[in-house]
């Protein structure tokens, strides 16, 4: 199945909502996502607990007895959110299972200098080229200094920014929910659909209320994680 990773070593990015409105955007085109973080703490169940039960399902980690976390049976797509300070043994385990790397970031000079040397542990790792990795800039304030700096030292870097998210509070009203972008009505929230048809594209996916095709898969099979 294919694993999505949503990663960056800085906290505060917009980590986790990116990674719930990827697995509703899975969900919303049929698939059946997990979605999980990759620590003890398993605080994506909070989100999925307040999301209402008729619509479209997101799972969670089975977790057993062993302290073995494992998607659920049926499951379609991987969704991983990762914890701040993701590196050394913890990073190498995500992205052995890893087809896809989104780095999410923001327009600040803290976040691009964390990001930098995260982007250079991507291209050195040994498993570089086994997945596809990119940038999305979060809670973009369009026609600002630092924006215009952001996509000035993004172009310089061989991943590609595949998508600028607006910063409005449509994803804080949304995840207080357990809601994503495609969870309301379309025209509530068109602007930021219009924003995430390249990220769609890019992850092989349809736009929003399209049937979004399977990604190509690695060859490792995430079957279980260490919790």
């Amino acid at each position: 199945m294919p694993v999505i990773v949503i990663a960056n070593p800085k906290g505060g990015v917009g980590k986790s909502t990116l990674a719930t409105n990827v697995a509703g955007a899975l969900a919303a085109a049929g698939h059946t996502p997990m979605l999980g973080d990759v620590d003890r703490q398993q605080s994506s169940r909070q989100w999925l607990a307040l999301r209402p039960s008729p619509l479209a399902p997101i799972r969670g980690w089975e977790l057993d007895a062993g302290d073995v976390v494992r998607p659920p049976k049926g499951t379609t797509h991987v969704v991983l959110d990762t914890p701040a300070g993701l590196h050394g043994k913890r990073l190498d385990a995500v992205l052995r299972i890893a087809d896809q790397v989104l780095v999410p970031l923001q327009a600040s000079l803290f976040d691009i200098q964390a990001t930098h040397g995260f982007v250079h542990a991507l291209a050195a790792h040994k498993r570089a080229g086994s997945f596809r990795a990119a940038l999305v800039a979060m809670r973009v304030r369009e026609h600002t200094i630092a924006v215009d700096q952001l996509r000035h030292w993004t172009a310089t870097l061989a991943l590609p920014l595949v998508a600028s998210l607006r910063d409005t509070q449509n994803y804080v009203h949304l995840a207080a929910r357990g809601l994503t972008l495609w969870d309301v009505a379309p025209g509530r929230v068109a602007r930021d659909l219009e924003q995430w048809a390249p990220l769609l594209d890019w992850l092989g996916l349809a736009p929003a209320g399209g049937a979004a095709p399977q990604a190509t898969p690695s060859t490792t099979s995430p079957t279980e994680y260490p919790a």
